[in-house]
This record gives structure tokens, sequence and C-alpha cells, in this order.
């Protein structure tokens, strides 16, 4: 599941770069949704199996989806897929 994360990572940084101009507060929850979700992988990786702390990053993804949507509709199907691969992997 680590491999669908990472290749929808991969494709919303692909619609990233044929946007255009994305507003700050769009690019900071996006670098620390990143981040975060970098962090989680390297703990899992890590200590497989283990709990891990993950505050709610489906349910942040899909707001930020849902916030973008209107300003930036190109990047709302890779955010929507990221949040569900999030949320199948109980994250």
């Amino acid at each position: 599941m680590d491999n669908n994360l990472k290749a929808s990572l991969r494709n919303l940084h692909a619609n990233l770069a044929n946007t255009g101009p994305i507003d700050v507060e769009l690019q900071q929850l996006l670098q620390q949704l990143e981040g975060d979700i970098k962090q989680l992988l390297e703990k899992r990786g890590a200590a497989p199996g283990a709990a891990t702390t993950t505050y709610g990053l489906a349910e942040r993804t899909q707001e930020i989806s849902a916030k973008f949507a209107a300003q930036h509709p190109q990047l709302e199907p890779a955010l929507r897929e990221l949040g569900n691969i999030l949320a199948s992997m109980g994250i």
C-alpha cells in the first residue's frame, strides 16, 4: 500500500507542476501534509506494524481537496485519490 501512496504523491506533484501559480496557503498545506506522510512512512518502515499517530491525514487531505476544488479543480482528483489511499490504510 505504501507504493500506492508514493505513486499518488508523485501524481499530485505532476499535477501541481502543470497547474501554474498556486497560492501560498495551498502550497503550505500541501507541504505540511506531504511532510507528515513522509514522516509516517519512515516510522512504518523503521517499525512495521507499530502504532503511529497520524492526526487524521486522510481527513486533512479531503479538507484540502474540498477547500481548493473551486480554485484548482485540476488538483481535486489527485487529492481525492490521496485521501482515499490514506483512508484505506486506516490513516
